[in-house]
């Protein structure tokens, strides 16, 4: 560990002329290899964070990442809000960053994290797309029986809502990792973090019918049969650029807000479980939250559901 941080140090701390810059992308790669190997972080949340510190590294340049300022550093993030990003984008960045100062001073390359004196840009906390009961119904009737691979599509679209999973965790999903007969299904969320998550018996069914009469032949395409329980039409693990492409069009078919996404059906999965009376703690785990202040933004949605309600039918609204 001893010779790393010299190396580092010397990365850091070489002089100007185009030596600098290889540096600071160098000790971005061994970030990154950080987050990856040592904080467990997810492949998506580690490819943002790759794609924030691509910005920062083009706006250092040649400059010494131990001379910067927070000063430096207000006028960087001034610098993403002319790009026209939304205010979670500049704020994610702003994590980025933070968090990157924070490698640096573990590897010693620097003794002070400016990024910390950095305020948090306020940001107006946009309400999730939430589809009512009736349009979840509608939605997840949409795939036909002409459709060519309609029994997985159901069952994908069923174990989404049934779930709350993300597509990245219904994606992931193995056939092991399935105890239908106790009503339950094992995921692995963000950071590699494992839970059980109870299923229906509507997705429990439409599983079970895609397995019998589908999966086995998709399957069969591959040299190996793959542990996924979700295949695509070449017998490969369908991914989460496929679903979301699989939800859009089914939402189009039946006529539903352009808007939804596979996220949405998670967000209307937590929705209605708080609107039936699911307590919030209970709601968290489901998910797979590591903060509760996450799984509240929920009540918020259903507290404004509440008062369109009051609006509309109380008779002194």
């Amino acid at each position: 560990m001893a010779k790393r941080t010299t190396k580092l140090q010397q990365l850091a701390q070489s002089g100007p002329a185009p030596k600098s810059g290889r540096a600071t992308q160098t000790l971005c790669s061994d970030f990154l290899d950080y987050l990856r190997g040592e904080c467990h972080l997810a492949a998506n949340s580690v490819a943002a964070y790759g794609r924030d510190m691509t910005r920062f590294v083009t706006w250092v340049g040649d400059r010494r990442l131990g001379g910067l300022t927070v000063g430096d550093l207000t006028d960087y993030m001034g610098q993403l809000r002319t790009f026209d990003l939304a205010p979670a984008s500049i704020a994610r960045n702003l994590v980025a960053v933070r968090t990157f100062f924070k490698f640096l001073q573990l590897e010693g390359v620097v003794q002070d994290n400016p990024a910390e004196l950095l305020a948090t840009q306020k940001m107006w906390q946009r309400m999730p797309t939430v589809l009512s009961t009736r349009q979840v119904d509608t939605f997840l009737r949409s795939p036909k029986k002409t459709d060519k691979y309609w029994q997985r599509d159901v069952a994908m679209l069923e174990v989404l809502y049934a779930t709350g999973c993300r597509a990245s965790e219904v994606c992931t999903l193995r056939v092991r990792d399935l105890s239908l007969a106790d009503r339950y299904l094992k995921c692995e969320g963000k950071g590699g973090k494992q839970r059980m998550v109870p299923i229906g018996s509507t997705a429990i069914a439409a599983i079970q019918r895609y397995c019998a009469e589908l999966r086995g032949e998709l399957a069969a395409k591959m040299p190996h049969p793959p542990e996924e329980l979700f295949l695509s039409r070449s017998g490969r693990p369908l991914d989460r650029i496929q679903l979301w492409r699989m939800v859009k069009l089914y939402a189009r078919r039946v006529g539903i807000d352009s808007a939804i996404s596979p996220h949405s059906l998670r967000h209307s999965f937590a929705t209605h479980l708080l609107a039936g009376g699911a307590d919030l703690r209970q709601v968290q785990e489901m998910l797979g939250h590591a903060s509760i202040q996450t799984t509240q933004i929920y009540t918020h949605v259903e507290h404004s559901r509440l008062k369109k309600v009051h609006q509309q039918f109380h008779p002194r609204a």
